[in-house]
């Protein structure tokens, strides 16, 4: 809910109410009561909120529940988070089916699998192969 996002939003940048209030052209009683759930602020102010912390304006008003993490900060504009998956016997996965509309993943779709220390990434190869190509042809322009 949009009171749980706010007062996490607010917490994970170190702000106080004040500090927001002030950012947005309000007073501290009047974002406190957005905190509390008694009001709400109207679109204006959201789109202020979702500037001042990174988001959108839908990532504010949604909440995302992970179960044995609890409720998740709403993500950076530009990030999703799609869900959990479960990994099936054989190594296969399911993509979340607003995962897959977002990004128009169909049947036969290829993915490059990439990976850091933390974890996993699919990526579209079509788009990966571009930026590589277009990464080594700007690398061989320098030499």
């Amino acid at each position: 809910m949009l009171k749980d996002n706010l007062v996490m939003l607010r917490r994970l940048h170190d702000f106080s109410q004040e500090e927001v209030a002030e950012k947005i052209g309000i007073s501290r009683q009047a974002y406190a009561k957005w905190e509390k759930g008694l009001t709400i602020p109207d679109v204006e102010k959201c789109a202020l909120l979702a500037s001042l912390y990174g988001t959108t304006v839908e990532g504010l008003l949604r909440t995302e529940t992970v179960e044995r993490v609890g409720i998740l900060p709403p993500a950076p504009k530009g990030k999703n988070f799609w869900g959990s998956v479960t990994v099936g016997d054989r190594g296969q996965i399911v993509i979340p089916k607003e995962a897959r509309d977002r990004f128009g993943i169909t049947g036969g779709t290829r993915l490059i699998v990439a990976s850091d220390e933390v974890g996993i990434a699919l990526l579209p190869a079509e788009a990966f192969e571009k930026e590589m190509k277009r990464a080594m042809e700007m690398l061989y322009r320098e030499l």
